[in-house]
């Protein structure tokens, strides 16, 4: 049986930050990543592959070049996880023990939550950034008028900004392409605004208006029918009068029983439901019950477990009240080491404290972006070196250079070095 001093499950952002982290801290830790793919994505471009402007090749690199030197990479999936026996099993590798568990396995595409999405997905008549984004990109040249509905899941996602992102870049596609005229773009949303902070949330209001944006907060989808091609919206705004929904409008919407609208579309976009994986939702190292089940559980400061001292978590799988992006993973990660290293050394954990920061960077058009960034609570919380020099809740030709050649670039060469 394998043993190890931390074992890290998960390759993805969080596990490969924290793993370099750690060894550039003590170069003598025993560290072990469990991670089966051989490829790591940078899938913050995916909305830019999306839109035809960003290679997805480009977003592409071999996992093995990004293992830190001395961090054994077991090819492998984890299967469980058993606190009492500190030990992890995998799917063909028998099981690992450990003294110190990281858990950043990411979360993982849930379609069956939706009825119709999975047979929807199978025949192409919708595209997701989060699945496929070149055949997003695909439909969007073939796309020819009609209604261009753009849509999110009531479950958590990773990136929750990103449903909107593409729609903001494909009506300015639509635009260029001169099919605008004859084209809703919708953005229907199970959300009560369109951005939770407010700073941001009044431009993007903003851009909604000027461009002729059809914005529907409180709209949850609950059905798909492929073969008609249209989307059913669970009206959920407390005491919602969801006939008026419908009263005159143009999008063809259409009233279903007291509160459903059933929607015909031309183009679908969405992001299927999210949720941790199986195994992880299944451990006892989830929550249990309440809106945060399934979810790892972790003080939402320290990012230690809440119930077993020697596990930590952070990234997508972990329960914490803040936005899942990369951007909050580079600020989880060298708390989350910090907190390790001290615990090790002391058998305390470290002071280190993380505040909740997550950024978002809203993509509005081909050579615009709002900087998004915020902490815990929704308040605004900008990197006081940009902020000093650029608007971040305006857009800016400069925050879209950023996004496109910038990010990608640290998070290559610096932040999966454990530099950044």
């Amino acid at each position: 049986m394998n043993h190890y001093q931390i074992l890290i499950i998960g390759g993805g952002t969080a596990g490969i930050t924290v793993a370099a982290q750690l060894k550039i801290k003590d170069k003598s830790l025993s560290m072990a990543i469990i991670e089966p793919s051989e490829k790591h994505y940078y899938q913050p471009a995916w909305t830019l592959v999306g839109a035809g402007t960003y290679n997805f090749k480009d977003t592409e690199r071999s996992e093995a070049d990004y293992i830190p030197k001395g961090v054994d990479w077991i090819k492998d999936y984890a299967t469980g996880i058993d606190p009492d026996s500190n030990s992890v099993t995998t799917k063909d590798s028998g099981k690992i023990t450990y003294e110190y568990l990281v858990v950043a396995p990411g979360l993982v595409m849930m379609p069956e939550l939706l009825p119709g999405l999975p047979e929807a997905m199978e025949k192409g008549i919708v595209c997701s950034n989060y699945t496929d984004p070149e055949y997003t990109w695909e439909e969007l040249q073939k796309f020819k008028g009609g209604n261009a509905v753009f849509t999110q899941p009531t479950t958590p996602i990773k990136c929750g900004g990103a449903p909107q992102k593409i729609m903001y870049l494909a009506e300015e596609y639509f635009r260029r392409s001169g099919v605008r005229d004859k084209t809703n773009v919708i953005f229907a949303t199970p959300g009560t605004v369109i951005f939770g902070v407010p700073d941001f949330a009044n431009t993007l209001n903003q851009i909604i208006h000027d461009r002729n944006i059809i914005f529907k907060p409180f709209y949850a989808p609950v059905r798909i029918d492929p073969d008609k091609k249209e989307i059913t919206f669970k009206y959920i705004k407390p005491k919602g009068d969801a006939s008026k929904e419908v009263e005159g409008n143009t999008i063809r919407g259409e009233l279903v029983g007291e509160d459903e609208i059933k929607i015909p579309f031309d183009f679908l976009h969405l992001a299927p439901p999210q949720g941790a994986p199986k195994f992880i939702r299944e451990s006892i190292v989830s929550i249990q019950e309440g809106p945060n089940k399934g979810w790892v559980d972790v003080d939402k400061n320290t990012l230690q477990h809440l119930r077993f001292p020697n596990i930590f978590s952070l990234g997508d799988v972990a329960a914490l009240p803040t936005a899942k992006t990369g951007a909050a993973i580079r600020k989880q990660a060298p708390v989350l080491v910090e907190n390790l290293i001290k615990l090790i050394h002391t058998n305390h954990v470290g002071s280190a404290a993380y505040n909740g920061y997550s950024s978002c960077p809203l993509v509005t058009g081909y050579s615009k972006m709002v900087l998004a960034e915020f902490k815990y609570d929704n308040v605004r919380d900008s990197d006081p070196l940009i902020s000093k020099f650029v608007d971040t809740t305006k857009e800016q030709y400069s925050m879209w250079l950023l996004k496109k050649y910038g990010l990608p670039f640290m998070y290559w060469n610096l932040m999966l070095k454990g530099k950044a």
